[in-house]
């Protein structure tokens, strides 16, 4: 008895210990495994096609998501640093007046304007709490992409290593499933079926999430380019990461934006931006996700919501596709609960 707590202590202490000494890496790991989830399907068809050769197939599939998504991100969050440093710049310097599109509504809609002062909105605090809130979310932003730039040797170390751990996660994920399996004592079935459920939540409800966002943002972009709005990439990754908020998602940026094109008596543009906001930009969602995800695998979005603003509580930017990981993960544990330990699941 005295021999098997000496041996489990030592064994829960030897890996808190291991923990600890990877802490400063999760995020790259992590990041690693997200890839090696979302890719494994291609790594699976690359491993055919090359009939079998694991580390050769490992090294094309990497190279692969090298240059079809690693390298257009970073080209995009280079323009997003320079264009939003500029964005800061321009608003501290008062080149944007945030507080026209609600001085338009006072003026252009009284009936508006009246039902909002009977319920107690001063319109004077809200103009200068709304161009207030522009500085101060436009000064976040560019400080922390300041620090991103700083920090660029740190970066490259760890994008390095998470390179680096997604090559052998390609090669040896298999042997890394089967290992697990054999480690956990909770039944080779029913391990197999959790990491099975794990990886198929978790794979869906990243590439529903992100496909959709990035095409929302993408659209929102080349319509604000197309429009001479400054800043189209910057808006138009902005417009990516609100696209996981329910119902008005991208709408916080396109609809302030028609809006002040209407107070600056740019009609057409504001009923262009409105019409392709509306009917296209925001259908993406309903139409997409669906597909992309489906019925049996769909995360709430609720859930979304919150994993991904913890995820970015916890681990930044890169929390925007750990966050959900970690919510797929707590999914799949308790649908496993409910099978395996809850005897009237099974009736």
């Amino acid at each position: 008895m005295i021999k098997h707590i000496f041996f489990f202590t030592l064994l829960v202490s030897a890996s808190l210990a291991f923990i600890f000494l990877l802490k400063p890496f999760f995020e790259p790991i992590l990041w690693a495994v997200a890839f090696a989830v979302l890719f494994s399907p291609l790594h699976k068809f690359v491993l055919k096609k090359f009939k079998g050769r694991n580390s050769l197939s490992a090294f094309v599939t990497l190279l692969l998501i090298l240059f079809t998504v690693v390298v257009p991100a970073t080209t995009l969050s280079v323009a997003v640093v320079n264009e939003g440093t500029n964005l800061y710049s321009d608003i501290r310097s008062g080149v944007y007046d945030f507080s026209k599109p609600i001085a338009w509504v006072q003026k252009s809609l009284p009936i508006v304007s009246d039902s909002l002062g009977k319920v107690g909105i001063d319109f004077e605090k809200l103009k200068e709490g709304l161009s207030d809130t522009a500085l101060n979310s436009s000064q976040w932003v560019a400080t922390n992409l300041l620090n991103i730039g700083q920090n660029a040797l740190t970066f490259t170390v760890l994008f390095l290593l998470m390179l680096y751990m997604l090559f052998f996660f390609l090669r040896d994920g298999p042997k890394l499933v089967e290992l697990i399996i054999r480690v956990l004592p909770i039944g080779d079935d029913a391990e197999r079926h959790l990491l099975s459920k794990f990886a198929e939540v978790s794979r869906a409800t990243i590439k529903g999430t992100l496909v959709v966002g990035v095409i929302q943002g993408t659209l929102g972009g080349i319509m604000f380019a197309l429009l001479g709005i400054e800043s189209a990439v910057f808006w138009g990754v902005v417009m990516i990461g609100l696209s996981i908020l329910p119902a008005v998602g991208s709408a916080i940026v396109w609809a302030p934006a028609a809006l002040i094109f209407l107070a600056n008596g740019h009609w057409i543009k504001a009923l262009i931006l409105f019409g392709v906001g509306a009917l296209i930009i925001g259908m993406i969602d309903n139409v997409l996700r669906p597909i992309l995800v489906g019925r049996d695998t769909k995360m709430p979005d609720y859930l979304i919501l919150l994993s991904t603003l913890g995820g970015l509580g916890l681990f930044g930017l890169s929390g925007f596709v750990i966050g959900p990981i970690i919510a797929a993960f707590f999914l799949a544990i308790w649908a496993m609960f409910e099978t395996e330990y809850n005897p009237d699941s099974a009736k």
